[in-house]
């Protein structure tokens, strides 16, 4: 009695944690009704953990409710031996009114064929049968004109953010820590029942999952993977926005792509787009954070290929698709914990970027002065003049009305008039004259304008387009020395642009509105070396405003700073010519001035400077710990640690005292000269 109350109790514990799922159990009532139009096949799908047993439980509850036999089956324990399945199933065949079900049908998918055409028309009169599994079902199943009127696909989708707040509270989870909760676990209901029995540290805290609620989550949710290689993958799709060939290509290789695209396609918790391959929420927060538990370096270091290979697929879209590039480039760099996050990753379709055109030029007029003045509506209307190319206009596709517009503005060479008519580009000169002087060929640009209705730049669908249009010119332009943008909400935008690298360097009244301009020198730090630090989570900004004027010239120093990251990027990208050749570094005291070859300069510096710290028994243990993390080149630092024979926590502290004494030598190190390419370089690409 007491065994069976218990079994009671469950039941209905179970029966009352099931959230929505109102279509999916909508189908198994009316199977279980027997109506003559109802399936007398339901094939319950989608990845792990998101609720297809809860609901293979709900059918046989409902079933025995109705009086109906109830035969369930587990897939693990059939293997793919139809003998086991014909063994655990036989009540069916026999019992008129059975209710099938088989869950984890994964673990015995080749099974399917048999089971469509052999076993199910054995079973006894009026059976119905619910299958679940993370596969899909086989297009036979719909091709076959007699099992497309008997058969059903239910794709069981994640919870809705009401209905996973739903799920928690019921977990006796408290509302001000849902929102959290629901964050990451992206509608699985086995992330949000495991988050929810892992409470916040203290009162008030943030939540952040634990690594032991990690590793069971990337257990249940992904499963056993076939290698290293595919775990790679994993993380780089977990990352991205979005995943294409040439995306994986960039950061695993031809041939491991070649291997594991196909892969990728297969699993359940992959959605295939017209875009391309979407990992589930609660697969790419997981993922996500388990990397960045586990292994900090190699999390940093994927997002800075992948932050790389975004800037290389910008720089090959055509124009229209410039911007959807850079959407998916800024999905790095979402923040969740942020309730005022100023960047939005999505589509915009319903609005139009374009050029402008000579009838827009009154609407952009009166925009102009509506949201800033007469002052500034002047200063846009002496650009219009001067450079109408440089205006671009948004519209609602269901009009021809501009509703907001834009500037970026291409400068060579101060001129009287524009210091005259726009006192933020004559002040702007000024910084530039006096900090960095443009060099033959080079040019400034500015984001002069961004005007929107009402004024400021809050966030939303139209400042969005102001932004990546304005990285999308970034990426693509040529001969760019120094970028500025103006903004008059300052105290919004200027924490975000201070952590991109991108300081306030002047403050200029326009009508007595004030305006904020910030900026940065490209010829201190690179696009690709900008990418690359930016996506990097624990890499400080590189200031990139000179407080005075550089000099010019061969040897030309650069700043401590981006001296630092630079040894630390070529480290990184030593065994990848391409990226090794964009190294901040070439512009240093390391390569010899008019050398025929500086990539070939830079490697034989960091080698003589890392046979160099090999002058004391610390100095050795610098060397062999620098040559097996880059030089060398293990899979993971882990592994690094494995060939050194030492304690990763041992092996991360020689790491870092290594990193230091390179950095130090090698600004000792006096000019170089051309050098022939060292023993241990790999061959160029």
């Amino acid at each position: 009695m007491g065994a069976r109350g218990l079994a009671d109790r469950l039941t209905a514990a179970r029966a009352g944690a099931l959230v929505g799922r109102e279509p999916e159990r909508a189908v198994l009532d009316l199977m279980l009704s027997g109506a003559a139009h109802a399936p007398l096949v339901a094939y319950l799908h989608g990845p792990g953990g998101i609720g297809k047993s809860s609901l293979v439980r709900y059918a046989a509850r409902q079933a025995e409710l109705a009086g109906r036999l109830v035969v369930h089956v587990d897939g693990r324990f059939l293997e793919t031996d139809p003998r086991r399945l014909e063994e655990a199933a036989a009540p069916a065949c026999s019992e008129p009114g059975t209710v099938l079900l088989i869950d984890t049908f994964e673990q015995c998918q080749p099974l399917e064929t048999w089971l469509r055409e052999t076993f199910l028309l054995r079973l006894a009169d009026q059976a119905i049968v619910v299958v679940a599994g993370r596969t899909a079902p086989d297009a036979e199943w719909s091709l076959d004109p007699g099992w497309a009127q008997l058969f059903t696909a239910l794709p069981v989708r994640p919870l809705d953010p009401a209905e996973s707040d739903a799920l928690l509270a019921a977990r006796g989870v408290p509302a001000e820590q849902r929102g959290a909760f629901v964050a990451f676990a992206g509608g699985s209901p086995l992330a949000l029942s495991l988050a929810a029995s892992v409470p916040p540290a203290a009162p008030g805290a943030p939540w952040y999952p634990t690594g032991d609620t990690l590793t069971t989550l990337v257990e249940r949710l992904v499963g056993d993977l076939p290698s290293a290689l595919h775990r790679r993958a994993l993380e780089v799709v977990a990352q991205a926005y979005v995943t294409r060939e040439p995306l994986l290509r960039a950061v695993l290789g031809d041939e491991d792509t070649n291997t594991v695209f196909p892969w990728l396609r297969q699993l359940p918790y992959i959605e295939v787009t017209p875009e391309g391959l979407h990992p589930h929420d609660a697969v790419r927060a997981t993922l996500e954070a388990d990397l960045r538990w586990r292994d900090p370096e190699r999390y940093d270091d994927i997002r800075a290929r992948i932050s790389l290979a975004g800037l290389q697929a910008v720089r090959s879209a055509t124009a229209d698709d410039a911007l959807l590039r850079v959407a998916e480039w800024m999905f790095l760099f979402r923040d969740h914990d942020r309730p005022d996050n100023l960047y939005d990753h999505r589509k915009h379709p319903h609005i139009e970027d374009a050029p402008l055109r000579p009838e827009d030029v009154p609407a952009v007029l009166r925009m102009a002065e509506e949201a800033e003045g007469p002052a500034s509506a002047a200063a846009v209307a002496h650009w219009l003049r001067r450079q109408p190319d440089a205006f671009r206009v948004h519209r609602y596709t269901s009009s021809t009305t501009p509703v907001s517009f834009m500037a970026i503005l291409r400068l060579d060479a101060p001129l009287p008039e524009d210091r005259a008519e726009d006192p933020v580009i004559a002040a702007v000169w000024d910084l530039v004259e006096t900090a960095a002087p443009l060099g033959p060929g080079e040019h400034l640009g500015i984001r002069r304008f961004a005007v929107q209705p009402g004024g400021r730049q809050r966030p939303s669908p139209l400042m969005e387009l102001s932004s990546r249009r304005t990285l999308a010119e970034e990426m693509r332009s040529h001969g760019r020395a120094v970028t500025f943008t103006v903004f008059e909400d300052a105290d919004r935008w200027g924490r975000y642009l201070a952590e991109a690298g991108i300081p306030e360097v002047a403050a200029v009244d326009v009508g007595g509105l004030r305006q904020h301009v910030f900026g940065r020198d490209w010829r201190r730090q690179t696009m690709e070396q900008w990418v690359q630090n930016r996506a990097r989570t624990a890499v400080t900004p590189l200031a990139t405003w000179p407080a005075t004027a550089p000099a010019r010239g061969p040897g030309d120093q650069l700043p401590r700073a981006a001296f630092e990251e630079g040894v630390l990027e070529a480290l990184r990208t030593w065994h990848t010519p391409r990226e090794f050749a964009t190294s901040v570094l070439l512009h240093s005291h390391l390569v010899a001035p008019g050398s025929p070859d500086p990539a070939a300069d830079l490697r034989g510096a960091i080698a003589t400077a890392l046979d160099a710290i090999q002058i004391d028994p610390a100095g050795v243990k610098a060397h062999e710990a620098l040559t097996a993390t880059y030089i060398t080149a293990p899979r993971t630092h882990r592994a690094a640690a494995r060939r050194l024979g030492v304690p990763y926590g041992t092996y991360r502290r020689h790491l870092a005292l290594a990193k230091e004494r390179l950095t130090e030598q090698l600004l000792r190190q006096p000019a170089t000269t051309p050098t022939p390419t060292p023993p241990h370089q790999l061959p160029r690409e």
